[in-house]
């Protein structure tokens, strides 16, 4: 089942390639550590500035570490339907358990555009999807009223939000269900979130510390709101702080200090400033991490 902490996977880059190994190590301590399930080939995976090939690679990487332990939900977004739909069809051919597709951005099309997009990609390709809304990236949003139509299309079984609005939370149970999984898009909206009905977050900050964030989301999933408030606590800055510089730069800069992979980002981000790397040094030390 997808719940809890989710980790939307950084991509490790050296010497301009894939670090394939450095991935695979990586995906194996999120999984250790407690980590509910990862997203390869999100936002925070560079999806923006990977080849198609390389698209498919780090998803194939992701599925045989994981080995069937915890759901990998494969980032199969575009703002073009039929480039979603393959990315979908690619997902399910390498093994992912489900798709997370983003509202497609630029286009700025129509809520019935919006919906007419993810009904095509349900109907081309037999995988569940998680529909992303993210209006900070992709400039439009899902309304609840269109969210509420695509859950009721057979493979849409929830939804990642990362509009910072905890009160949606109970206008989709009231249109989609309490079946439908509502994932939180944002590490500090992520408490709130739960309290109102969701059922944990799709995270970046549980890339850096992945125990510390499955035991914050174990708390939520049994409604232990004060454990899970202290927790919050102390990973508050970090949840913060790794957008201080353009994702995922920071992430990528912490777990570099942890040497775990190179700092290394893709055109046209660029790396963290030295304002950036103290603040998450201190992120890391207050949230617990050795380093």
């Amino acid at each position: 089942m997808v719940k809890g902490s989710i980790t939307a996977l950084v991509t490790p880059f050296k010497n301009g390639q894939i670090d394939e190994q450095a991935f695979q190590k990586h995906v194996e301590w999120q999984i250790d550590s407690g980590t509910h399930g990862l997203v390869p080939c999100g936002t925070t995976g560079s999806s923006a500035t990977l080849t198609d090939d390389e698209h498919k690679r780090v998803i194939s990487l992701c599925v045989e570490a994981a080995a069937g332990r915890v759901p990998v939900i494969a980032g199969a977004g575009s703002n073009e339907t039929r480039v979603s739909i393959a990315y979908a069809q690619h997902a399910k051919d390498l093994g992912a358990d489900a798709a997370l597709v983003v509202t497609p951005y630029y286009n700025k099309p129509s809520q019935e555009g919006i919906y007419q997009h993810f009904k095509a990609i349900a109907d081309a390709v037999d995988i569940p999807i998680i529909v992303y809304n993210i209006p900070g990236r992709s400039v439009v949003d899902i309304n609840n009223d269109t969210m509420g139509r695509l859950s009721k299309l057979p493979t849409v079984i929830g939804c990642k939000d990362a509009t910072g609005d905890i009160t949606r939370v109970a206008g989709l149970i009231d249109r989609c269900g309490e079946d439908f999984i509502q994932l939180s898009g944002d590490d500090p909206s992520s408490l709130g979130h739960s309290a109102h009905g969701g059922r944990g977050a799709i995270s970046v900050g549980s890339n850096i510390a992945p125990a510390q964030y499955a035991a914050f989301h174990n708390a939520m999933l049994v409604k232990d709101y004060i454990k899970a408030q202290e927790l919050n606590q102390k990973l508050d800055r970090l949840h913060k702080d790794l957008f201080l510089c353009p994702s995922p730069a920071p992430a990528k800069y912490a777990l570099s200090l942890m040497g775990r992979m190179e700092a290394d980002v893709r055109l046209p981000i660029t790396l963290c400033v030295e304002s950036t790397k103290l603040a998450v040094k201190a992120a890391m030390i207050r949230a617990g991490i050795a380093i």
